[in-house]
This record gives structure tokens, C-alpha cells and sequence, in this order.
């Protein structure tokens, strides 16, 4: 751990200070966030909201997520001492408040925002029923099936989208060169997931995501979690993403045997721990009444 006025120093603009010879260089800033360099230029900065990926350079700019505005001010203003160009690139993972409304925050500094197109009209959608429309800044570059790849300095980062789960418009973003996924909220590491159901989310074909994401990248892909439960970490393995597949299968065959043994779907959503599924500790209500509507009521 280092201070914040030493690593802004040490993260002078310059080609081997932007290589971050210490891959694993922390940083622990004002206001509580944390920068964190992984490998490949490509770091994740966290304060409020899901995880933040960023790639610097000399030759580009990108970040995967934006929080809120207040934490995405933040972020620029580190990746304003560091570089003097604009972001060339802001993708959002999906829709949800704590990972595209710190998007305005970008506005006049960033080239391009890319998402997935179900992403884009979700956060439409939930802006316009909010009456705060003016204060987002919408993907203008979307995909509706497969890849979309795009590269930024010497960088290629490629979106993946494989049908619905947390909600209808996820993508796993994978740094190819540097082969470091942000999942976003594809997957909670051990914490009980939020399964947005009124945005197209289904348990049962997100089983499938992890199964693709699974056999999409390989042994030494590290990942980058949107987030994690108590005591786990927001970075980990593509063994995550077996262990999160079992989770939602587990939860699945929890609802339809407690149903057809007579319990109610309140009485299901008292539980804290899903069978062979241990890790998931917590109450389980959202995911139990998630899975109940996907069951018995869609």
C-alpha cells in the first residue's frame, strides 16, 4: 500500500510509469477509493457502486462501468493526472444505476459509450420513468448478438453478450491483450445476486451465460466481479463462474422443491443459506421470489 501523493508521482505520464512495473500497485486515495493495477495497463477503481475497470496508456483511454457521479469525478480526475487525452472509450455493462449513472460525469471527456442494446434501452426506459433523462449520457454505440470488439491504443476490448441473465442486456467485457473479463453483475461472488426481473433477467438461461463465459476464456483469464460478498474478493478465476452457475441452479431446484412439498413462496424466502450452495450465506429473499416468478408466474 502506497499514499496517494507517491503513486501519483510514480504514475507520471511516461511509458514505463504507465507500464505500473508493480502489477499488483494499490492504491488507497482520498474519499475511500481504491485504484488497484492488475495487469496489461488495465486497473479497477472502487468506492460506491459496482467495480470499475480502467485501461491507460499513451496511445488510449478506456473504462468498463461509471458508479455514480460523484465516484466517476473521481476516477477522471486520477486518469487526468496521469494522461492528458480524452477517453476514447466508456463501456457500461449493463443499465443499472451503480454502473452507468456516473456516465454523465463523462460527458465532453469521453469519444465513444458502448453497451449492449438492451442495456442502452433499459437505461432509457428506467431514466425516462424516473423523469431524469437529462441526466444520463446513453450508450451511442450498441450490438445486438455475439461480439463487438473495439481497440484503444494497444489494447482490443470485445464485449460478449449470450442471451439474458441479471438482466436482459449483460456483457462480459474481456481486455483481450491483457485477458482480464469485468463481468459486471453476471456475477456476485458470493453474495446473494439482485435478479432484475422487470429488465428481462432469467436464472435459468444465466446458468447457460456461465457456461459460455466459462468456455469463452481460459485458465488464466482473471476476472473482475461487480461484487462480492463479506470476506471474498472482487477479482477471481473462471472457477467463480462454475461455483456461481451452481448457485443459481441450486437456488432453481430449491423453489420447485419447496413448492411442490407445499411451502409458500414467503416461507421459501425466510431461508439464509441455499442447499449445497454454502458459500451464498445471507438472506435469500430476492433471489428466492426471483426464482418463484420465474417458476410459477411468468
Amino acid at each position: 500500500m502506497i499514499n496517494r501523493r507517491d503513486f501519483i508521482q510514480k504514475a507520471a505520464l511516461g511509458s514505463s510509469a504507465l507500464a505500473f512495473s508493480n502489477p499488483l500497485l494499490r492504491l488507497l486515495a482520498q474519499n475511500s477509493y481504491q485504484m488497484e493495477m492488475l495487469r496489461g495497463n488495465v486497473g479497477i477503481f472502487t468506492e460506491r457502486g459496482g467495480t470499475i475497470a480502467f485501461y491507460i496508456s499513451q496511445a488510449g483511454l478506456a473504462v468498463v462501468d461509471s458508479q455514480f457521479p460523484e465516484q466517476a469525478g473521481h476516477l477522471i480526475e486520477e486518469l487526468k493526472k496521469k494522461s492528458d487525452r480524452r477517453l476514447d472509450l466508456l463501456v457500461n455493462t449493463h443499465h443499472h444505476g451503480d454502473h452507468s449513472a456516473g456516465n454523465i460525469a463523462f460527458k465532453g471527456y469521453v469519444k465513444k459509450v458502448m453497451a449492449h442494446e438492451n442495456s442502452m434501452l433499459n437505461q432509457k426506459r428506467t431514466a425516462e420513468a424516473q423523469g431524469s433523462l437529462d441526466n444520463q449520457l446513453l450508450p451511442d454505440t450498441t450490438y445486438k448478438k455475439g461480439m463487438i470488439r473495439e481497440r484503444v491504443g494497444g489494447e482490443r476490448i470485445a464485449l460478449h453478450y449470450f442471451g439474458p441473465g441479471h438482466t436482459d442486456g449483460d456483457s462480459f467485457v474481456h481486455f483481450e491483450n491483457a485477458n482480464i473479463v469485468h463481468t459486471g453483475d453476471l456475477l456476485f461472488n458470493r453474495r446473494v445476486p439482485y435478479i432484475d426481473k422487470s429488465a428481462g433477467a432469467n436464472i435459468e438461461n444465466w446458468q447457460l451465460v456461465m457456461e459460455e463465459g466459462y468456455k469463452a476464456f481460459d485458465a488464466d483469464t482473471r476476472f473482475v466481479f461487480g461484487h462480492s460478498g463479506n470476506g471474498y474478493e472482487i477479482k477471481g478465476t473462471r472457477e467463480d463462474l462454475k461455483a456461481f452457475q451452481n448457485y443459481l441452479g441450486k437456488v432453481l431446484e430449491f423453489v420447485k422443491k419447496g413448492q411442490a412439498n407445499g411451502k409458500t413462496k414467503e416461507q421459501l424466502a425466510e431461508v439464509t443459506e441455499i442447499p449445497e450452495a454454502p458459500e451464498w450465506k445471507g438472506g435469500q429473499s430476492r433471489a428466492i421470489n426471483a426464482a418463484w416468478t420465474e417458476l410459477f408466474e411468468e
